[in-house]
């Protein structure tokens, strides 16, 4: 019935569809299997994509190919830049998107997409041989065979949902939990563990007040996620969220289910997300806040659902729904579902190597909530990369792995292969030592090149990065070359309380001004407006943000090459940690689970000392 495939995918989520995606454009086989082919690419959780560096991430998935930008941008009901008041690497595109949209154009997609087949079953349990996945097993009891096998299976593994007293198994509210993967594994030396995430309730947007709420209305320009060019809605057409507030009735509402409350009963065993936390945790670990901030926000263009960003519960439903009546707006709701708890398992991923491919298991690949991490855009990078590693491992190929200095996702996967997590894993800002080079604009200049020589990137995606790249410097040219007279320059820079100009200066001089902004200046300056007329928006943006922060990015550069040396003196695979007596004992476990590859890696290691990389390098002779 089933030919051998060169790559099953199991489960599609977003680490799912961008691992099939990814292995079939690079020309694999692909099976994708899921228990539900109506839920292919569900928003499991809020209906948006982006953020504070989500949003980065999802344009380094767009700027390798990958088509979540693409489908973002081709759903979205509202957009906005986050963090314009703060410099260029702290910039996160916020998309909210229609549900239903966002998955039906991701299975068209997919459906698009020459080598990927879809079969609808549950997968419990893998074809394993001599230290190798060859395939898996599924409910109805097919076996089918493959050269590597990329597991993403969400919150499903033994998944058990919680609201208030209440339990069940399942894997997303009305979907069954899958069983037997986490047995079998376990049985073959992986270990596991249990997190816990959590949903709000949805409310029928009819009944609520937003006359009492405060409107938060999408950007007067639409940036997108795509670099390529992908229709995108008219900025009027924008559908508006809304903001609203707790209260200390609420709080004290709120509490009465806390004896009702499986995290507080301790029938919640595992660890939830730290930066996402529950409502109700919030007022157990903020007691001194008399109110928290909730977003009200539409799930699509045509329907009255609301999601309640901010409401996260597993309190009973009864509880829920009496407090969230208190809230301002919220008198009259009427409640679609509950929100709940849900309780998976997931595998420690120090388990994994750079490629995710797990160490003692070959060619097979995790991907996703498997591994600790929280949100769509962590698990869709996730997979994008093991889609392009499983493909690169049964073509014995090498494996493509994303330094920390080259993208947000060479952070995520590299904190996660050192350092592991035992809560939710998210991705910040914070967590990157080069974010000024690593910002959301110039996502494509770091890494569709790369993508291209693999043959994930199309010829039209990498045209249209070498345009931006040339229109870029030659603009740069422009204004390095080009002298301002007072005459032409001052009525503007009085405008912008700027010091006027007593001599000639170079436009570019003028662009390291903090209150200057090109597009500004370029429409107030008639001859700079000709000059720079044929550049579009996107590359002079581009183009300031070179002129403006060159200083700090060639600093950031600097770090990064002397990070680098480190990174090069490799750790041979067999090295006897145990006889180097100097090592703190910590170091020495953890080298020998872990095996780092490389002293750079070595050095990240939660919990290894500058000691301990000292004393390596000094036994290596280094």
């Amino acid at each position: 019935m089933f030919p051998e495939y060169d790559i099953i995918v199991v489960g599609a989520g977003h680490a799912g569809c961008e691992a099939a995606a990814a292995a079939a454009n690079l020309g694999s086989k692909v099976l994708l299997v899921t228990m539900n082919m109506q839920t292919i690419a569900q928003m499991s959780c809020n209906p948006a994509m982006g953020g504070i560096a989500k949003g980065q991430i999802v344009r380094e998935i767009d700027a390798m190919g990958g088509y979540s930008g693409i489908v973002t941008d081709l759903s979205t009901i509202q957009f906005r830049m986050l963090n314009r008041s703060k410099g260029p690497a702290m910039w996160s595109p916020r998309a909210q998107n229609d549900r239903m949209l966002f998955a039906a154009k991701w299975r068209e997609m997919l459906e698009q997409t020459p080598n990927v087949d879809f079969y609808q079953d549950t997968v419990n349990g893998l074809i394993v041989k001599n230290g190798r996945v060859s395939g898996v097993i599924t409910g109805l009891g097919h076996q089918i065979h493959a050269k590597a096998v990329v597991l993403t299976n969400g919150t499903f593994l033994n998944g058990v949902i919680h609201i208030g007293d209440k339990n069940f198994g399942g894997g997303r509210v009305a979907e069954k939990a899958a069983s037997g993967i986490t047995e079998q594994l376990v049985s073959l030396g992986f270990e596991s563990d249990r997190l816990k995430t959590g949903t709000p309730p949805r409310i029928d947007g009819r009944s609520l007040d937003y006359t009492k709420m405060e409107e938060q209305q999408g950007d007067a320009v639409m940036t997108g996620f795509s670099y390529m060019d992908i229709p995108k809605i008219n900025i009027r057409q924008q559908r508006s969220c809304w903001i609203t507030y707790t209260n200390d009735a609420v709080h004290e509402l709120l509490k009465t289910g806390f004896e009702r409350s499986p995290m507080f009963q301790g029938r919640i065993q595992g660890t939830g997300p730290r930066y996402c936390p529950s409502i109700e945790d919030k007022i157990n670990r903020f007691a001194d806040r008399d109110r928290h901030q909730l977003f009200v926000e539409p799930e699509g263009w045509n329907t009255v659902e609301i999601y309640v960003n901010g409401f996260s519960t597993s309190l009973p439903e009864d509880v829920q729904y009496k407090a969230l009546q208190m809230v301002p707006g919220f008198e009259n709701c009427r409640m679609f579902r509950p929100g709940y708890a849900i309780e998976y398992d997931y595998f420690p991923p120090t388990q994994l190597t750079f490629s995710l491919e797990t160490k003692l298991i070959s060619h097979l690949f995790f991907a996703g909530q498997i591994n600790g991490t929280t949100g769509y855009e962590e698990a869709a990078c996730q997979g994008l990369m093991a889609g392009i590693n499983a493909h690169q491992k049964v073509r014995e190929l090498e494996p493509v792995v994303l330094k920390r200095s080259e993208a947000y996702i060479g952070v995520l996967i590299d904190d996660l292969i050192n350092k592991g997590t035992d809560e939710p894993y998210r991705m910040f800002t914070s967590r990157a030592e080069f974010r000024t080079l690593l910002r959301q604009d110039n996502a494509d200049l770091r890494l569709t090149a790369k993508s291209y020589a693999l043959g994930l990137a199309r010829q039209n995606r990498m045209d249209r990065m070498l345009e931006k790249q040339s229109g870029v410097e030659q603009a740069k040219l422009l204004l390095q070359t080009t002298n301002l007279e007072p005459t032409e320059a001052n009525e503007f820079l009085k405008s912008v309380s700027s010091a006027p100009l007593l001599q000639k200066q170079k436009a570019a001089q003028l662009v390291l001004r903090p209150m200057i902004a090109l597009a500004e200046m370029a429409a107030q300056i008639p001859r700079l407006q000709g000059i720079l007329a044929r550049f579009d928006t996107e590359t002079l943006e581009q183009t300031e943000i070179q002129l403006k922060y060159d200083t700090y990015i060639e600093k950031e550069k600097e770090l990064v090459h002397k990070m680098s040396q480190l990174e090069d003196l490799a750790i041979p695979s067999n090295f006897n940690y145990d006889k180097l007596v100097s090592l703190s004992n910590e170091a020495r476990q953890k080298f020998n689970r872990i095996k780092p590859a490389t002293l750079g890696q070595a050095s990240r290691i939660s919990g290894v000392n500058p000691s301990d990389v000292q004393m390596l390098m000094v036994y290596m002779g280094r």
